[in-house]
């Protein structure tokens, strides 16, 4: 979800792992010239998406850490592609939490229809992470420092951290 952490995770977990970080919010906006909010009000909710299948399935297999755009999980061809790899994590946070950490929805990017509520985005979500995810972690009650390293150990028992790519959903 938004606000989840998985930009700063996602960059503490690069530097304890020695590996390049990519955001893939960011890499849209580079390479499209334009802010995701912008990308969302031209193109629509199923525009923006086939934008960001298209930078998701381009992910080479040296990439590091990629945080990738909460609405990746709508993308069953850019999640294969992710999962081939490496593990997904799954930044898991209770929508109160949510609800206290983001701002002006709109002015963030998030892909949602114009009738959906952040209630019922977590709801339709949710079930996509956990049905993607490799490892989950709950950021409710730690610090960014702390998740990224519980990443690390959880990541470690199952891969040994030999890894190329360790994507934060």
């Amino acid at each position: 979800m938004p606000g989840a952490g998985k930009s700063t995770v996602g960059v503490l977990l690069a530097k304890r792992c020695g590996m390049a970080f990519s955001d893939t919010d960011i890499l849209i906006q580079t390479g499209e010239g334009r802010y995701l909010q912008e990308l969302i009000s031209i193109y629509g909710v199923s525009g923006f998406r086939e934008i960001e299948e298209k930078y998701l399935l381009s992910i080479p297999a040296d990439c590091g850490v990629v945080a990738t755009g909460g609405s990746a999980v709508y993308s069953e061809k850019a999640m294969s592609h992710l999962k081939s790899l490496g593990a997904v994590v799954y930044l898991q946070i209770a929508l109160a939490s949510l609800k206290t950490r983001l701002g002006n929805l709109v002015e963030r990017g998030v892909v949602m229809t114009p009738d959906q509520t952040l209630d019922m985005l977590y709801e339709e979500r949710c079930p996509f992470y956990e049905k993607y995810a490799d490892i989950t972690v709950s950021t409710d009650t730690m610090t960014p420092d702390q998740v990224a390293a519980r990443v690390v150990e959880r990541y470690a028992h199952r891969r040994c951290i030999a890894f190329s790519c360790l994507n934060v959903v």
